[in-house]
């Protein structure tokens, strides 16, 4: 189970990287940032797939998904100067919340 943890991590660092590099492949008429893109996502999807040997897919997404969009808007933040308005970090934040929920909580995960 632990691997399968490393391997979620793994998509969420390449699905960060790959989301990072289609806002700077400028809709993909850049071709170095566009390259990244396509392997990043590739690489994301693998370990996605990795992780979904042991882990159910409704709590892997949930975690890949939370975790890149609080890590994506920061990037925004900080590299692109988008700050987000109040809704969009209440919305955020509710992301948060439901993933530490599904974690905590759900008896999905167990086997």
């Amino acid at each position: 189970m632990g691997r399968s943890y490393i391997y979620l991590f793994l998509a969420i660092v390449f699905e960060i990287i790959a989301t990072t590099f289609l806002k700077k492949s400028q809709e993909f008429s850049k071709l170095l940032p566009s390259i990244i893109t396509i392997v990043g996502y590739a690489a994301a999807f693998y370990f996605l797939s990795l992780t979904l040997r042991h882990v159910p897919i409704g709590i892997a997404y949930a975690i890949w998904s939370g975790v890149g969009i609080i890590c994506i808007t920061i990037i925004g933040v900080v590299a692109f100067k988008q700050v987000p308005d109040v809704p969009a970090i209440i919305g955020v934040m509710l992301i948060v919340i439901g993933v530490i929920i599904i974690n905590l909580f759900s008896k999905m995960g167990t086997h």
